[in-house]
C-alpha cells in the first residue's frame, strides 16, 4: 500500500530495533528459546499470557558492554501468526533465527524456514540448540547444515552460527549478541516523524471489544487520534495497547501493538499505513476494495485453453486449504492431491500448515465460498469449531484420518465441478425444392430428405453453398398433404418454417438438436 522509504529530511532519521523471526523444523526449540528469552529480558519485567495477547513482543538485551538494546521478537510458533503461512514471518522480520537441534541437524521444515528467509533476501543466524543433550553434536549439525546448502562460518561459510541451549539459558547471550551486531550491520532506520506503517501481525473478532488487529510498526510513529488502514479495512486509533495491554499515547517503530474498533476484519499479513482523518481512511479502504472486487471478477472468469483440434475448454478452479499434524503428513497429503487432475478442473493450494484448522483458515473461507478445507489428523479447535458453528455463510470442512479417503473426497468435489459442454447433433438435413408463400418471418416451403429424420418442432440450421446462413424453426409439417410430426429420408414434405433470413430454392437445412458432451 505504501513504500517503507525514509523522509528526505535526515536531521529525524534515527537507528531502530530490529524485528526478529525464529523458525525451524518442529520440536527444535523454537518457542522454548522464545519462553527463556521472555521470561528474562521482557521489557517491564515478568509478562506472564503475553503471547496470548499478542503475537509479538519486545525484550531488552543487555550486550557484553553493558549497553541495553530492545529487540523485537515475532512469536509465531505458538499464534499460527500471519496465517499459517511461514513465509509471512520472513516478511515482516529484518533479521531471522534458524534453530536447528543439535541431536537432529537439518529437517525438512528447516529447510522449508530456510527458504522462506532466503526469499525474502533477509540476513539470519542458525541457533544450535540442545546442546545439553545427551546425543547432541554441534560439528555433526554443522555438517548437516553444510549438506543442506547452509554454509555456517568455520565450514566453508559467512552465516553466524551460536551454539545454545534454550532449556540451561547457555549461550542465548552470546546470540542475541550476534542480532545486535547483524542488526547494526543492517543498518536499521526509522523516521518518527512519519505517519507509521508497517504489517498486521494478526486479527481477531472479540464478542466485547469488536475486531482488533495487533499491528508491527516498520516506520514512523502510531498516534491517538489518526487512523489505521489496512487493504479495505480501517480503525480510528482512540488508545494504543503495547505487548504487555498497557495503554500508550504513542508507539514508535519496531513496537507490536493492538488496535481496537476496525470496521472489519483485516487480511494477516497485509501492510498497513495511517492517515489523518476517517475521509482519507475511508477513501483509500473504497479504493482497495474497488481493485480487489476487479480481481475477484476477471478471478471468476474461466481461462480458455485451446487443443490441437481448436476446441475452446472452460479451466475451473478449486481453491482448497490443507491442514495436516506434521510436516511429513502435510507433504503426503500434497503428493497424494497432486495425482487429482483432470484437464478441466485444477486444484490450487491457497494455504498450507501444521496443526489444527484454526480462525485464520476459516476467516480465509468465509472470504471465498468456493474453497475447501480438508485436514489430515487434525480437526477445528474449540474456539474454531464455535466459529463454524456461528457462520453465516455455509462452508466446506472436512477431516480424515485416513489419506486414500482425503483422495476419494477431493477427487469427488473436482468430479462435480467439471464444466459441462454441449454439441450440436444434426438429426436429419433436406434439400429445398419450392417456395410456396412469405409472410414475415413465417415461410412455407417444400423440400426432399436426404439424410435422417425432419420433425415438428425441429430447429434448423440454413445452409447455402454448404455455409450456415440463419437459423430456423420447423412449426408445421405435411407429406402427402396429410399433417404429420416427422419425415424420414427419402420422402418430400411441405413445412412452415420460421426465419428471419429468406429461404431460397436449392438451400438446405439442417434439424439439429443440443445434446450434453459426454
Amino acid at each position: 500500500m505504501a513504500s517503507s522509504t525514509i523522509s528526505k529530511n535526515t536531521s529525524s532519521i534515527q537507528k531502530r530495533p530490529p524485528i526478529v523471526v525464529v523458525m525451524g523444523h518442529i520440536d527444535h526449540g523454537k518457542s522454548t528459546l522464545l519462553d527463556y528469552i521472555r521470561k528474562t529480558d521482557v521489557v517491564g519485567g515478568e509478562a506472564g499470557g503475553i503471547t496470548q495477547h499478542v503475537g509479538a513482543y519486545q525484550a531488552e538485551h543487555t550486550s557484553s558492554d553493558g549497553k541495553k538494546h530492545p529487540i523485537t521478537f515475532l512469536d509465531t510458533p505458538g499464534h499460527e501468526a500471519f496465517c499459517s503461512i511461514r513465509e509471512r514471518g520472513a516478511q515482516a522480520a529484518d533479521i531471522a533465527i534458524l534453530v536447528v537441534s543439535a541431536e537432529d541437524g537439518v529437517k525438512p521444515q528447516t529447510l522449508d524456514a530456510c527458504n522462506a528467509i532466503k526469499a525474502e533476501k533477509i540476513p539470519y543466524v542458525v541457533a544450535i540448540n540442545k546442546i545439553d543433550k545427551p546425543n547432541a553434536n554441534i560439528d555433526q549439525a554443522k555438517g548437516s547444515l553444510g549438506e543442506n546448502e547452509i554454509y555456517v562460518e568455520g565450514w566453508g561459510g559467512d552465516i553466524p552460527c551460536v551454539a545454545v541451549s534454550a532449556i540451561k539459558g547457555t549461550g542465548v547471550s552470546e546470540l542475541l549478541d550476534m542480532i545486535i551486531l547483524v542488526a547494526e550491520l543492517a543498518d536499521l532506520k526509522t523516521d518518527p516523524k512519519k505517519l507509521a506503517e508497517g504489517i498486521v501481525v494478526e486479527s481477531e473478532l472479540n464478542t466485547r471489544e469488536g475486531v482488533s488487529a495487533t499491528l508491527l510498526i516498520k516506520d514512523g510513529t502510531l498516534s491517538a487520534g489518526s487512523f489505521v488502514v489496512a487493504g479495505s479495512s480501517f480503525a480510528p486509533v482512540r488508545y494504543i495497547e503495547n505487548f504487555l495491554g498497557k495503554k500508550i499515547e504513542s508507539a514508535g517503530a519496531s513496537l507490536p501493538v493492538q488496535i481496537v474498533g476496525w470496521n472489519k476484519v483485516p487480511t494477516c499479513g497485509i501492510d498497513f499505513i495511517t492517515v489523518k482523518t476517517k475521509k482519507e481512511a475511508e477513501k483509500l479502504a473504497e479504493e482497495f476494495e474497488a481493485k480487489e472486487r476487479t480481481k475477484r471478477l476477471k478471478a471468476k472468469t474461466p481461462t480458455v485453453t485451446k487443443k490441437a483440434d481448436d476446441q475452446e475448454l472452460s479451466i475451473v478452479t478449486i481453491p482448497i486449504i490443507i491442514k495436516a499434524d506434521a510436516i511429513g503428513s502435510l507433504d503426503g497429503v500434497k503428493h497424494e492431491l497432486l495425482k487429482v487432475t483432470h484437464d478441466r478442473v485444477k486444484l490450487k493450494i491457497v494455504s498450507e500448515g501444521i496443526g489444527d484448522i484454526n480462525e485464520n483458515d476459516v476467516k480465509t473461507a468465509v472470504g471465498d465460498p468456493n474453497i475447501i478445507i480438508v485436514g489430515f489428523n487434525v480437526t477445528p479447535d474449540t474456539k474454531t469449531a464455535s466459529m463454524i458453528e456461528r457462520s453465516s455463510v455455509p462452508l466446506n470442512i472436512k477431516t480424515f484420518k485416513i489419506i486414500y479417503e482425503m483422495t476419494q473426497y477431493v477427487q469427488s468435489v473436482l468430479t462435480s465441478k467439471i464444466p459441462k459442454e454441449y454439441i450440436e447433433e444434426v438429426s436429419g438435413c433436406a434439400k429445398i425444392l419450392a417456395l410456396f408463400s412469405k409472410e414475415k418471418d413465417r415461410q412455407v416451403i417444400g423440400g426432399k430428405v436426404e439424410t435422417g429424420v425432419i420433425n415438428t418442432g425441429n430447429d434448423v440450421r440454413i445452409m447455402r453453398r454448404g455455409t450456415e446462413i440463419g437459423r430456423g424453426k420447423v412449426r408445421e409439417l405435411q407429406s402427402k398433404k396429410l399433417r404429420v410430426n416427422e419425415v424420414a429420408q427419402g420422402f418430400e414434405f411441405g413445412t412452415m418454417i420460421e426465419a428471419k433470413m429468406e429461404i431460397a430454392i436449392g438451400d438446405r437445412v439442417e434439424a439439429v438438436h443440443t445434446i450434453e458432451k459426454k
